[in-house]
C-alpha cells in the first residue's frame, strides 16, 4: 500500500505542474525517476520532492543528479514504474 501512496501523490503534482516522467519505489526504501519539462516545473516538482513528498513518505535526503537540458520531451506523460 505505501508504494501506491507514494506514487499516487508524486503522481499527482507531476501531472499538476505539467511535467513528464517517472517515478519508481526501490527495494533499499528509496525512490529513482526522471522528470522532464520546463526548467521553472522541473524546479518547483524538484522542491515539492525535497520538502513536501508524500504524506506517508519521510525525506532524509535527495540527491538529484544527471540534470541536463534536452531538445525534446521523452515522455507523454507521468507514471510509476514497477
Amino acid at each position: 500500500m505505501k508504494c501506491l501512496a507514494v506514487s499516487r501523490y508524486t503522481e499527482d503534482e507531476a501531472r499538476k505542474l505539467a511535467v513528464v516522467g517517472w517515478v519508481k519505489n526501490t527495494r533499499q526504501g528509496t525512490v529513482v525517476g526522471q522528470v522532464q519539462g520546463p526548467e521553472d516545473k522541473v524546479n518547483s516538482m524538484k522542491t515539492w520532492l525535497s520538502k513536501v513528498g508524500s504524506p506517508s513518505s519521510r525525506i532524509d535526503r535527495i540527491n538529484f543528479t544527471d540534470e541536463k537540458e534536452i531538445p525534446k520531451l521523452q515522455y507523454n506523460g507521468f507514471g510509476t514504474r514497477h
